[in-house]
């Protein structure tokens, strides 16, 4: 069995009166790629952003390959875990090669390895060469986020967080980057945790499930494992969305 890379055990936060996350404990291992799905509120987000410290857990503890999160300095830990967005963040002002370089530099990596890592990037999320002198305001929405994800993978980390990485996109953009990042996530042998609410997008991209409601794991497993032995009704009325949309547009169109 591969080597736990994220062990979060008995994870605990609140906001005022709202427990966003209640006693949650998860284990990841190496080159797993595990979805977060829950409604609103459910704490996905907040659970994702205990990893990098985006969020500090009032209880409980978070080990990133095998060592205590709370013990790394928080910008030493985040240039470590690429992490990618819904709304990208790239800095208008730089071209998307400055973009992708602003990890390496903090690094202190060479103007060489820099220039050498940007160019693999580009190819790695089918971008074409001269995308990287252009600023972000003349690209697409699918490009800029094609460039998030270049930019999260800049620094070769072994850990991919995603946070609604494709929400904003349109339908067939969304589709086709999705199985682009699954592509990425196998070549480069990535550990992947990926917050989505599209319960479809989770079982298409994800080897993992975790179904969170009100800040605590109502499941966690396979997709057709949870499917199968799921007992919560929450939990199957989630899972069984995308066959009760499939059916619907079978009906439709007349298939």
């Amino acid at each position: 069995m591969a080597e736990a890379v994220l062990e979060l055990s008995g994870v605990g936060k609140r906001y005022g009166a709202t427990a966003a996350l209640d006693d949650v404990s998860l284990t990841v291992r190496a080159g797993e790629f595990v979805a977060l799905v829950g409604g609103s509120g459910s704490g996905k987000t907040t659970l994702l952003k205990t990893i990098n410290r985006l969020v500090a857990p009032d209880a409980g503890s978070v080990r990133v390959a095998g060592e205590d999160a709370a013990s790394v300095a928080a910008p030493l830990l985040r240039r470590r875990i690429g992490y990618v967005f819904q709304e990208v963040g790239l800095f208008p002002h730089l071209t998307v090669a400055e973009n992708i370089a602003v990890t390496p530099r903090l690094l202190g990596w060479d103007r060489d390895r820099i220039a050498a890592r940007t160019a693999e990037l580009l190819d790695l999320v089918a971008l074409p060469p001269d995308v990287a002198a252009r600023t972000p305001d003349a690209l697409s929405g699918g490009q800029r986020q094609r460039v998030g994800v270049a930019r999260a993978l800049a620094a070769e980390p072994a850990i991919l967080l995603m946070d609604e990485p494709f929400g904003a996109l349109d339908p067939i953009t969304r589709d086709q980057l999705g199985v682009d990042v699954r592509a990425l996530h196998e070549r480069l042998g990535l550990t992947t945790v990926m917050v989505t609410h599209d319960i479809a997008e989770a079982v298409l991209l994800a080897d993992r499930v975790v179904v969170l409601k009100a800040g605590r794991v109502l499941a966690d497993g396979a997709p057709a494992d949870l499917l199968s032995t799921a007992t919560d009704p929450d939990v199957r009325a989630l899972l069984e969305a995308p066959r009760r949309q499939a059916e619907r547009l079978r009906e439709r169109l007349g298939a």
